[in-house]
């Protein structure tokens, strides 16, 4: 039988028991299965499945669908808590990561992918408001750059597993898919069994809440969601397409991101707690616009191999301070809201997500450079939203235009 801690209690627990450690063990399984299949996705469909850039946006369009009804997620965590949900949902990941290779077909593909995802985009609904709810609003940006850090740590054990051992072992997909799928598995049935069920101080609202003082949250999730899908769509596909690379040495560029990641991303959450949130999003989109502008240039211009791999890197790190949008809305949130508008504002994150892939995929086939072209006038947008923060984000103060009014009682 399932014991109850409360949030409070729970320092009082030995360290491998507290919850701040099971969101790292958390942060820690999801990347064995994801990153796997991310690593060898775009070399598997292109080799394997015979793949084109209409087949990988569709495939992606379908990935992105359970994200976009990560809402639903409100109506589950009625019957079923979060913390089990969050598991769950892990150990769905895992096994849909397994089998992966057994249907090399368009089909069998987006079937799988589509579980995959339920189990990713329902995990990472979940984590998200777990996070917020139990990391105190002082420490939050460090520990949440440590929990990347984390993540990025294993993704890099992933990546060099698979660096070293692909050419020189023969591996094949189906047994690293299912030797990563097991994996991510295992760990999330026994963080089911290891861990109590942590209680957070504030109950959460089970039914959807849209508040009109969070309307500048959800606008940059929005844009978010849509820059993103740019990003991991397309800019692996590109190595691949247009470079040449193969599975060692496309996974190669993701472990040096990894490395540069894990180094990086402690000092991301402390640039959010030192400058705000406003000054580290306007970097973070400015610097945005200048690398989708110079990935369009790649076309435009035909650079070479060696700036497509340091625009990839920095796009990587840049993306590391979107951190900076989780703590703005801890700041701004009724303790009560955070559950309900994780679910909400996924859901917002991923409209963009359902149509861009599978439309941006079609643009591809005509002009590559057009699609980056896109993702930079995204960035913009999102740098003009990052402007309407207010220096100091509080209820009541969610904008710049919010100065001086009484927060709304809605």
């Amino acid at each position: 039988m399932a014991s109850y801690v409360p949030i409070s209690e729970a320092r009082q627990m030995p360290f491998w028991r507290r919850p701040t450690t099971l969101l790292f063990v958390m942060a820690m399984t999801m990347p064995v299965s994801f990153y796997t299949w991310y690593a060898l996705l775009n070399n598997f469909v292109v080799e394997i499945a015979g793949f084109d850039g209409a087949d990988i946006g569709l495939l992606h369009t379908v990935r992105e669908i359970p994200g976009f009804l990560a809402v639903g997620v409100i109506a589950i965590i009625i019957f079923v808590r979060e913390q089990v949900l969050a598991l769950v949902s892990l150990a769905l990941l895992g096994v849909a990561t397994a089998f992966t290779a057994w249907f090399p077909s368009l089909g069998g593909l987006l079937f799988l992918t589509l579980l995959s995802s339920i189990g990713f985009h329902y995990y990472e609904t979940v984590n998200q408001s777990l996070q917020l709810q139990w990391l105190p609003k002082g420490r939050a940006p460090q520990i949440l750059g440590w929990l990347m850090a984390a993540g990025s740590a294993v993704t890099l054990l992933v990546f060099v597993l698979i660096v070293i051992m692909w050419e020189p072992l023969g591996l094949t997909y189906n047994l690293v898919f299912m030797v990563a799928g097991g994996v991510t598995f295992g760990l999330a049935v026994l963080c089911l069994i290891a861990y109590p069920q942590f209680e957070a101080p504030h109950p959460q609202i089970k039914k959807m809440v849209l508040r009109r003082r969070y309307w500048l949250y959800y606008a940059l999730q929005f844009m978010s969601g849509a820059r993103r899908q740019i990003f991991m769509v397309f800019a692996g596909f590109m190595m691949v397409e247009r470079f040449g690379f193969e599975v060692h040495e496309l996974t190669g560029l993701y472990l040096i991101n990894l490395i540069v990641n894990m180094l990086v991303a402690p000092f991301l959450g402390k640039a959010v707690g030192r400058f705000g949130e406003r000054r580290t999003l306007i970097w973070e989109y400015v610097g945005l616009t200048i690398v989708f502008t110079l990935y369009g240039g790649l076309y435009w211009f035909g650079w070479g191999v060696a700036l497509a791999a340091t625009l990839y890197v920095v796009d990587h790190i840049l993306f590391g301070l979107a951190l900076a949008l989780k703590t703005y809305f801890q700041k701004i949130a009724d303790p009560s809201d955070i559950a309900p508008t994780a679910a909400v504002a996924f859901t917002i994150n991923h409209i963009a997500a359902v149509f861009l892939p599978v439309l941006l995929g079609l643009l591809w086939v005509v002009s590559p450079a057009a699609v980056f072209g896109l993702a930079a006038a995204m960035a913009m947008i999102s740098l003009c939203l990052a402007l309407m923060i207010p220096r100091d984000p509080e209820p009541g103060n969610e904008t710049i235009f919010a100065r001086g009014l009484p927060a709304p009682a809605e």
